[in-house]
């Protein structure tokens, strides 16, 4: 769509947000590109929610100012508000109803005339692959279905920002693929979307910029792979044969490498960072695994990749992206 902005969907400095004693906001920097998938990663508690509903004009902030398409959010609230849509984390649907008359519902509430809702509602239903469900209560549909069918009511007018709060929580792989091919698709049709979520993968798959967010501030931000690379060249994964040889290989690998070897959740799994250049790290692998060899350690798997995203967060907090501190939200 030729005639949405170019510049920045979201221009935020310095936001903060205070509930009692808790700053859930601790002074947020950030800058989206208009037309493009934009992640907030980090743990529950971390303030992803708190961000949006403040972006979103559902909260306002103690501190800081924020821009979404050059409007502010607490003196041009209703401006923004006619720019934004957002899909929460729980659906906000009526389960009662049933798919095609939730669509029409809101549809008619937009402005829409009887006729012209039901075509948007049908059009979004056959979009979403839910036409055999239409005629089927909410409250009968899967997880995967009322996340799909919330994000179809999202979209229902085309939001030049959707704000999209851990879209995916609590589905399951083939749900997940079919949320993230949605996502896509709105921003393919020149809608901004700003994705909060505690999933790596998810981030690292859909987002062109991810701000990795860590109690109440940015703790890092750009593209997956600048985030990857700021920890190091790559990430050696050691699977054991034997289980009971994992100590020993973790010191041979520490000799062998100069760098603190981690144990992982599988008993017979090793990891550890690397650094210099890709030829330097393709040789620190070759000889740890040659060490490895000769101190009589079988190794089932060895691998050097690109650190994942899980790793950047472990390297740049100390604790992992999955604990379970609850989001501060009023």
């Amino acid at each position: 769509m030729s005639d949405r902005p170019t510049g920045p969907a979201i221009e935020a400095t310095g936001l903060v947000k205070t509930f009692g004693d808790t700053r859930a906001l601790d002074g947020i920097d950030l800058e989206v590109p208009a037309g493009s998938v934009y992640g907030l990663l980090g743990p529950n508690g971390a303030g992803k929610t708190t961000a949006v509903r403040v972006l979103a004009t559902l909260s306002r902030p103690d501190g800081g100012t924020a821009r979404v398409f050059g409007h502010d959010v607490v003196r041009d609230a209703n401006a923004v508000r006619g720019k934004v849509s957002m899909t929460g984390q729980y659906a906000s649907v009526d389960e009662d109803l049933t798919g095609v008359e939730n669509l029409m519902l809101l549809a008619r509430l937009l402005g829409h005339r009887k006729p012209a809702a039901r075509a948007r509602a049908e059009e979004l239903l056959a979009a979403f692959g839910l036409t055999d469900a239409s005629d089927r209560q909410v409250k009968k549909y899967s997880g995967g279905m009322r996340r799909r069918i919330d994000i179809a009511a999202s979209i229902l007018n085309t939001p030049e920002l959707l704000f999209l709060d851990e879209p995916t929580t609590g589905l399951d792989p083939r749900s997940r693929s079919q949320v993230w091919e949605i996502i896509r698709s709105v921003v393919a049709h020149g809608t901004t979307v700003l994705l909060t979520t505690q999933y790596l993968d998810e981030a690292d798959r859909l987002a062109s910029r991810i701000a990795v967010v860590d109690r109440g501030k940015v703790i890092a931000e750009g593209t997956p792979g600048e985030l990857k690379s700021s920890i190091g060249s790559g990430t050696i994964h050691v699977r054991l044969r034997d289980a009971a040889a994992r100590a020993k290989a973790q010191e041979v690998l520490a000799r062998a490498l100069g760098a603190a070897v981690e144990p992982e959740a599988d008993p017979v799994s090793l990891s550890a960072r690397v650094d210099g250049s890709d030829f330097e790290a393709s040789t620190q692998a070759a000889r740890a695994l040659s060490e490895l060899a000769a101190a009589g350690i079988v190794v089932d798997d060895f691998s050097l990749g690109q650190p994942s995203l899980d790793e950047v967060f472990l390297a740049l907090t100390d604790h992992a992206a999955t604990d379970t501190e609850m989001e501060t939200v009023q």
